[in-house]
């Protein structure tokens, strides 16, 4: 005869608790005051019973699926494993599933999936494809669904978001090159549509400017998208204005990987002729040849914090700060050198 499974109460009874302890320690429950002595008797015990959880029939009475869509613009591009990584730790210590969707750069894709994903009752979204002005996210919230924007915001910043210091982080490779005695820096720009472009690019002028450098225009490139042909045909551009420069601030670690291509091509070289640096400290640009000199975010940290926000949002917890910034730092390689004067 089959054994009986084991119940909820069979697990309070054994460790001579009330029911609903047993139900708030299995179920993931925070803000409740259970003692982690208690807490691992309870994990134990139902163990030993061979209780399993029912995460159906809880979600029905919870009114949750415990699930959230997490949305990237490029699967293929290598900033977002590391910070799905984060998003999935962080919500699984709680009990979510992330589902994630790859929107490949589509407006159209991305409004498809966010329906789909709508339809299957998730709690929230993360989204790493907001544009700066983006009438979907808007939407979404004005339904009363939680919205959270992860290396993304909107101009107002009305919607929570985990973002990092731009402005900083450009200051620095800015810096840097003028202390390697640089002074005619071009600049590739991302999309002026998205935030990380938009915001990158308006604080290259203001470090120059601060610098008292006049940033030249005609060293200014501005990309459709993140990617190595984007840069690549960006520098090109550049060097078909035949306006000198000695140094490249690029907007993203892709892009200057194109600049790489693009300097080669022209009979030139890194950094002996034009020095380099990228943003984000992607995976494998240490690998880079020559290794990049870049900006480094912590993207795993920063999918740690979009899904606490999220959870945040979910539970229904007070949080004070909309916008959570993270600190970036330069990391020095050697696609910089001192400048060897003018090119």
């Amino acid at each position: 005869m089959a054994r009986a499974r084991a119940t909820l109460r069979d697990v309070a009874e054994r460790c001579d608790v009330h029911l609903s302890t047993v139900s708030r320690v299995l179920n993931n429950k925070k803000g409740y005051a259970v003692s982690e002595e208690v807490a691992d008797r309870i994990r134990r015990t139902a163990a030993e019973l061979g209780y399993k959880t029912n995460p159906f029939a809880y979600s029905l009475r919870v009114n949750r699926s415990f699930t959230v869509g997490v949305l990237i613009p490029d699967l293929s591009n290598p900033i977002f494993p590391p910070i799905i990584r984060g998003i999935e730790h962080r919500l699984e210590q709680s009990g979510y599933t992330a589902i994630l969707g790859d929107t490949d750069n589509r407006v159209e894709e991305e409004r498809r999936i966010v329906e789909r994903l709508k339809a299957r009752q998730t709690d929230g979204l993360i989204l790493a494809t907001a544009h700066r002005a983006d009438d979907l996210i808007r939407s979404c919230i004005d339904e009363g669904y939680h919205v959270v924007l992860i290396n993304r915001s909107l101009d107002d910043d009305a919607v929570a978001s985990v973002v990092n210091d731009d402005g900083a982080g450009i200051a620095m490779a800015v810096r840097h090159l003028l202390d390697q005695g640089h002074r005619k820096i071009a600049h590739i720009a991302g999309p002026q549509e998205i935030s990380t472009g938009f915001r990158r690019y308006l604080a290259f002028m203001e470090a120059m400017q601060k610098e008292g450098l006049d940033p030249d225009e005609d060293l200014i490139a501005f990309c459709h998208n993140y990617s190595e042909k984007e840069g690549w045909a960006a520098l090109r551009g550049l060097f078909e204005r035949e306006k000198p420069f000695t140094a490249v601030v690029a907007a993203n670690d892709l892009l200057a990987l194109g600049c790489y291509d693009a300097i080669i091509e022209a009979g030139l070289s890194c950094p002996e002729d034009i020095s380099v640096t990228g943003y984000n400290d992607m995976p494998f640009s240490d690998k880079f040849k020559p290794p990049l000199t870049t900006v480094h975010i912590p993207l795993h940290k920063m999918g740690e914090e979009a899904a606490s926000a999220m959870l945040k949002l979910i539970e229904q917890t007070p949080d004070k700060t909309r916008q959570h910034r993270v600190t970036p730092h330069l990391v020095v390689r050697g696609s910089t050198a001192r400048c060897n004067g003018p090119r």
